[in-house]
């Protein structure tokens, strides 16, 4: 599969952009700096105290990891995450949230996926910054980040995404690109994502276009075993050394691309952990064969991703989008936080905390909330999941729903209302523990997107049924690290060590 390899594919490309990268000193860092970044070299580190979190400098590439402090311009040695207890969740397993909005440009962890899906093309001469486009088909977050990376490495991005996203999303990318026509707007909202391939197939007859289709893009997939697997298991290591009984029983992620949950691969090999892949009750793909459309912003569906180790996943589960909608009023009005903090006695500091939470980062939580009533977990049995973005990207979705489901006004009854509904009275309904037969339905269901639509060729599909097939990914780490070496050596932008 073409983004795996390590060769140099274009002597002639690979030479442009080694000089392109030589005279604007540009450096890049590898993947295994970002799971760790303790390792950028300290002048590096040092020289990022001058750089705004939010500047399209190159020199926030080596910010694009998990280990922002919350102001987002220093390092913090553990993630950023929350613990939520049974105050706010109504149940008692505790409920870990890594933080996705301190990573860089885009306050959303979608920027690191950006990222190790073009690097690999830059460093093997597959794509040339002078005179390629990066097209970044996505549902939001996606095509941000890869506008973000885009525009720090002084190259064109091109955002494609549905045209009912939130109006902030357009808000930023109108401000990042290089020109209006660089953003694509499709038919439709969260769950129309063939109408995103179906542009991208059109842009891709121009030689210029280099297509970046997450959903297939196995970089994705591996960045997150590698970085966010790893940033997840520091954090759970940390939170359990001071709850030494803690036993980590799954990791909950929103589909999506279905990137985010290969760091659910990794943390099932370290601490057997079950994998919980989520989607929007009103599309239930996964649980149902279901197609409908939603407003759980940043997973869309209708398929299968690629890239989704179906057959690694053991727990489906959906939540719908009232709810979020719903929470995302209560956690971010004053008087939902006042109805929290009177009622289910939140302390300040939580409640701040909740400005951390997107509408996917709401779902994710319920997913949470849902698996732990299903399995009747104690206060001993954690689950880890994952905020991609917080509040600030669906202010206007707020008035949205409050203009829509609480035309009267969002007062304190509305508020216990909408908290027994989205969390006291959440089920384990619309949740299943995926067997032999669950896994290879859902499998399955790829095959119609990828084969038939897409092209890929079957073999290529089926042996992603083996999990050897996705332990031998990665021996890509090492391979791309290399690479990312030995461009920087040829460009001078760091010293030989």
């Amino acid at each position: 599969m073409p983004d795996c390899e390590g060769k140099i594919v274009d002597e002639r490309v690979f030479a442009r952009t080694v000089e392109f990268f030589r005279e604007k000193g540009i450096a890049l860092p590898t993947l295994s700096e970002l799971a760790d970044p303790q390792t950028i070299p300290a002048k590096t580190r040092e020289s990022l105290l001058a750089v705004g979190p939010d500047e399209p400098d190159p020199r926030n590439l080596f910010r694009v990891h998990w280990h922002n402090a919350e102001d987002r311009t220093d390092f913090a040695s553990i993630p950023g995450h929350v613990v939520l207890t049974e105050e706010l969740t109504g149940v008692a397993a505790p409920i870990i949230v890594l933080l996705g909005n301190r990573f860089p440009m885009i306050g959303a962890h979608k920027v690191l996926a950006a990222y190790a899906c073009l690097v690999p093309r830059l460093v093997t001469g597959r794509f040339d910054p002078q005179s390629h486009r990066a097209v970044w088909p996505s549902t939001g977050n996606y095509c941000r980040g890869g506008v973000a990376i885009s525009r720090a490495l002084d190259c064109r991005g091109v955002a494609v995404l549905p045209e009912g996203m939130s109006s902030e999303r357009f808000r930023w990318l109108e401000s990042w690109v290089d020109r209006p026509g660089d953003i694509v707007r499709t038919p439709g909202s969260e769950s129309n994502v063939k109408e995103i391939y179906d542009a991208c197939a059109e842009l891709d007859r121009a030689p210029e276009n280099v297509i970046f289709n997450q959903f297939c893009e196995f970089a994705n997939h591996l960045v997150h075993v590698h970085c966010t697997g790893a940033a997840a298991a520091r954090v759970f290591g940390h939170v359990q050394s001071r709850r030494p009984g803690w036993k980590l029983n799954a990791f909950v992620s929103a589909t999506g691309s279905a990137g985010t949950l290969g760091a659910g691969d990794s943390l099932k090999e370290r601490f057997r952990s079950s994998i919980v892949a989520v989607e929007a009750l009103e599309c239930p793909t996964m649980l149902y064969n279901g197609y409908g459309s939603h407003n759980i912003q940043g997973i869309g569906d209708k398929h299968i991703p690629l890239i989704h180790n179906v057959q690694n996943t053991d727990v489906a589960v959906a939540i719908s989008d009232a709810l979020t909608d719903g929470l995302n009023v209560l956690f971010n009005s004053d008087v939902g936080r006042d109805w929290l903090r009177k009622e289910r006695g939140l302390s300040e500091e939580s409640l701040r905390q909740l400005e951390n939470f997107g509408l996917s980062s709401l779902c994710n939580i319920m997913a949470a909330i849902k698996l732990a009533r299903a399995r009747r977990l104690g206060s001993d049995d954690a689950i880890l999941t994952v905020a991609t973005d917080g509040a600030a990207m669906y202010v206007s979705e707020k008035q949205k729903t409050l203009r829509g489901a609480f035309p009267k006004g969002f007062d304190a009854r509305a508020a216990s209302a909408t908290f027994a509904k989205a969390i006291g009275e959440a089920g384990t309904d619309h949740l299943e523990e995926l067997d032999a037969v669950g896994r290879d339905r859902i499998f399955n269901l790829g095959y119609f997107t990828w084969v038939e639509q897409q092209g890929v060729a079957l073999e290529d599909f089926e042996r992603r049924r083996d999990q050897e097939f996705w332990l031998g990914l990665r021996e890509r780490f090492s391979i791309w690290d290399g690479r990312i070496e030995a461009f920087n050596r040829e460009t001078g932008a760091v010293a030989v060590s």
